[in-house]
């Protein structure tokens, strides 16, 4: 392998981070297969340092999705701020970054492209 061939693999390597939760099967499952894979993620325990309203939306966007369909719509924080209220999508992100536990998880980020780890494999796909 040349020198090039080095230094495109070390860029790809660090272009790519986990939203990762240690305490979810899901998440460890995923940051499992970046492992087996030889990719060396930046871990974002996102709990402990929750994404701002800005990156929160860049990764909307980067997932095609809408706030409410990156929620997890089974917690309590859900049940108690979000459910039955007519909330905009910016009021929908400034909860996500007030309770984290609300954003779906894990999302893996590669540059433009990025994947929800659900099942965990999907995130192979953002990996090519």
């Amino acid at each position: 392998m040349d020198m090039s061939m080095v230094l495109v693999v070390a860029v790809i390597k660090m272009a790519i981070q986990i939203y990762h939760n240690p305490r979810c099967s899901k998440s460890r499952q995923t940051l499992a297969i970046l492992e087996e894979q030889g990719v060396e993620a930046d871990v974002v325990e996102y709990l402990k340092t929750p994404p701002s309203a800005a990156e929160l939306k860049a990764i909307l966007h980067k997932l095609g999705l809408s706030p409410m369909q990156l929620m997890r719509k089974g917690e309590a924080e859900f049940k108690e701020h979000v459910k039955d209220k007519k909330l905009d999508d910016a009021a929908l992100i400034d909860m996500m970054v007030a309770h984290p536990i609300l954003i779906e998880r894990p999302i893996v980020i590669q540059g433009e492209k990025a994947a929800i780890g659900r099942p965990p494999e999907s995130v192979l796909e953002i990996l090519s």
